[in-house]
């Protein structure tokens, strides 16, 4: 299956929400996008973004972006269609605090809650009615195995991927028929900048691997991918622990 329209001359248009994000410049990196296809990063961090740019095989523009500024993000997807059409929309925006901190700072909670879920949810409204219009695009939303059965160690960030998990399935049920389709990403355990310090899990992934499993998903069509594929049947097992049990495994 095509990711970008079949024509000559074409320029595929990708916007990376969290352009510093490991996972989503590895996905980039993995579809293989022509010299000619224009990458815009999106994040906070200018000085980062410019940095990421540099490692892409493509035409890069970083622009502003904060999660946390939901007022904002209609005019900001609202400004880049302007600019012309986008194909693909990765939204891979995140943040992993410790429960400790949270707990801490129940602000800190707040904060990562929004960036994690509700930053998600506005930005990608607006990118799916815009979407619905041009009658093409895909995107991309990266969720977690954490979705499936929040852990005492990470409630809050557990409820945060479950709430993304279920919006963009349902956005993906809402959006069917229209030329617009979601691929919903779950990978396990990722190693790498967020998870720093942490013991990895069973089924441990790369931001590679799941660059890699995304962009193949891409082009077969598919709705959901698990990074590993072994996670679809522990997610379902998970679900089936009775909770005095699962509240002394779970860490």
């Amino acid at each position: 299956m095509n990711i970008f329209p079949n024509e000559a001359g074409y320029q595929p248009r990708v916007l990376l929400l969290g352009g510093t994000s490991e996972i989503g410049l590895a996905i980039l990196a993995a579809l293989g996008l022509p010299a000619s296809a224009e990458v815009i990063l999106a994040g906070r961090d200018e000085q980062r973004l410019a940095a990421a740019g540099k490692e892409l095989r493509a035409q890069v523009q970083t622009v502003p972006y904060d999660a946390l500024e939901t007022g904002s993000h209609q005019a900001f997807v609202d400004g880049l269609f302007a600019a012309g059409h986008l194909d693909l929309v990765i939204s891979a925006a995140g943040v992993l605090v410790p429960q400790a901190d949270l707990e801490r700072d129940v602000q800190r909670a707040a904060a990562m809650i929004e960036t994690n879920f509700t930053g998600h949810v506005s930005t990608l409204l607006a990118v799916a009615a815009r979407m619905r219009a041009q009658g093409r695009g895909t995107i991309v939303v990266l969720s977690s195995v954490a979705a499936v059965r929040p852990r005492k160690a990470n409630p809050v960030y557990g409820s945060a991927k479950a709430g993304l998990d279920a919006f963009a399935r349902g956005l993906a049920d809402l959006l069917h028929g229209t030329g617009v389709r979601v691929l919903l990403v779950r990978p396990g355990f990722v190693t790498g900048r967020m998870t720093a310090g942490m013991p990895p899990a069973p089924l441990a992934t790369t931001p590679e691997a799941v660059g890699k499993a995304t962009a193949a998903a891409l082009r077969r069509g598919q709705a959901t991918v698990w990074v590993p594929p072994a996670l679809a049947g522990l997610a379902l097992a998970l679900k089936l622990v009775p909770r005095p049990l699962w509240r002394r495994i779970s860490r």
